[in-house]
């Protein structure tokens, strides 16, 4: 029986030590500047990490492969980039800060004076964006391509008129 071949990560991030955020925010930095199938593997020895990084790659496309202890007892976290590429987009709307139904009149407003075919790149800290969104684009002509956590909290939305 052949024994299983040890994960070899791209790179290594240790950043034990660090309170939550900090280790997914470590790992979203350092993944956006792998390749897709790259394999990252974080330390971490916040409690927290483990839940954040499960609930990010769940609206993400990448992929936590293994979990596990190293000798100290810190958390390990095997994640593979995904290869999945975003939309790419003509017009880019940044609403952070602004509460809903603020960033769909905004993005209504942009999408009039936009081709068919073109995208636009929605951006919304707003809690209630993703589920707005959603029924916006059902109700509407225009397509949800896409919706992308780029940092904890704060979407991308890929809207196609």
């Amino acid at each position: 029986m052949n024994a299983p071949l040890p994960l070899q990560p791209t790179v290594t991030l240790n950043l034990s030590g660090l309170s939550c955020p900090h280790p997914l925010l470590g790992a979203k930095k350092v993944l956006n500047d792998l390749n897709g199938g790259d394999v990252l593997l974080l330390i971490s020895d916040c409690p927290g990490t483990q839940d954040d990084l499960f609930s990010w790659a769940s609206l993400t496309d990448n992929e936590i492969i293994k979990t596990g202890k190293n000798d100290d007892g810190a958390g390990q976290y095997f994640i593979r980039k995904g290869k999945r590429a975003l939309p790419a987009f003509q017009v880019s709307l940044d609403m952070r800060g602004a509460t809903c139904p603020g960033p769909i009149i905004e993005a209504r407003k942009i999408l009039e004076a936009m081709h068919e075919g073109e995208v636009l790149r929605l951006v919304s800290s707003c809690s209630a964006a993703r589920d707005d969104m959603q029924t916006w684009a059902v109700n509407t002509a225009h397509t949800l391509l896409e919706t992308n956590e780029i940092e904890p909290g704060i979407l991308a939305f890929y809207i196609r008129k």
